[in-house]
């Protein structure tokens, strides 16, 4: 059986890549990892990757052409903010029998193939707390009224930056069949603040996956992982949540901009600048706002908040 993690990447995201690689090649030399090309603007970064960390690309980029394609046939090109986010459902369809699938805009703090250990009771797993803040930013209160899903399944939905599963539990027609469900019914997904590929795939494992596990629902549960989460206590190398008294499995910058003065931005720069064969990142701090910028962003939200409640 081959193990093995699955990143989805282009050039603009080569910092984040570097810090991600970084962070898991220090407690993981061997794992494969293998690259899922975001767009075609892929090739510096995945040199770079393949020459300090072994990643390889993905081998079937006709599948991926094919997956897109059909996605936007589907969908159209203005259902979704970012659809190459799709992409990743390669993972399903490549070389490992089991595998991890994870967003360049994390860095971990264990060797963190070793959760693919609980695939040995279950079919998916995952691993954070989205199920706390309700059904957001994933599904419409419709889901529930119409009793698509019940109470208790909508508690297993999760973010698609961090999961594992195996390989052919879905086949591309399972792939093709949900677009086509979703499609029907985009009342029923919460795009709200710009999700992409999230809602989709959350439906798509309530329907055709019935055997999961989050892992923060594991005995003496498991830390959180969300940079927006002020609580952790930070140092360079690792991260510790105190609410369970437990180092973090990894750090997530979900929704936030990694830049100098994100949430645990030291935290972030240890990892990027591990390797020092690689130049070091140029990422300048955010520009302040005038007083009339912030002024007209909360004119926009307003209106934002308005169009919602009609």
């Amino acid at each position: 059986m081959i193990r093995g993690i699955y990143i989805i990447a282009n050039d603009r995201v080569t910092d984040q890549a570097i810090a991600l690689l970084n962070s898991i090649r220090l407690y993981d030399a061997d794992t494969p990892i293998v690259m899922i090309p975001y767009d075609e603007n892929y090739h510096n970064i995945a040199e770079t990757l393949n020459k300090y960390y072994g990643v390889t690309v993905y081998e079937d980029l006709e599948f991926i052409q094919r997956l897109s394609q059909n996605l936007h046939e589907t969908f159209g090109g203005q259902f979704f903010a970012r659809p190459n986010q799709f992409r990743k459902q390669a993972c399903w369809f490549g070389p490992f029998d089991e595998f991890l699938y994870i967003d360049t805009d994390i860095v971990v703090f264990e060797k963190i193939i070793d959760n693919l250990n609980y695939l040995a009771t279950t079919d998916f797993i995952s691993c954070d707390y989205q199920h706390l803040g309700g059904i957001k930013n994933v599904f419409s209160p419709q889901v529930l009224t119409e009793n698509v899903f019940t109470e208790a399944e909508v508690k297993d939905i999760f973010n698609g930056g961090f999961w594992g599963s195996k390989k052919n539990l879905v086949s591309e027609n399972d792939l093709y069949a949900i677009f086509a469900e979703c499609a029907a019914h985009p009342e029923y997904f919460d795009f709200s603040e710009k999700t992409s590929d999230q809602p989709i795939i959350n439906y798509m494992l309530l329907k055709r996956i019935p055997r999961r596990f989050n892992i923060v629902n594991r005995e003496g549960k498991a830390p959180g992982n969300w940079a927006g989460s002020g609580h952790f206590q930070a140092e360079a190398q690792m991260v510790f949540d105190p609410k369970v008294n437990q180092p973090l499995q990894y750090l997530h910058w979900a929704g936030i901009r990694i830049q100098p003065g994100c949430p645990y931005w030291d935290t972030w720069e240890y990892y990027r600048h591990l390797n020092p064969a690689l130049p070091v990142a140029n990422i300048p701090a955010p520009v302040e706002k005038s007083q009339m910028q912030v002024a007209w962003d909360e004119v926009k939200h307003q209106i934002r908040q308005l169009k919602k409640a009609f």
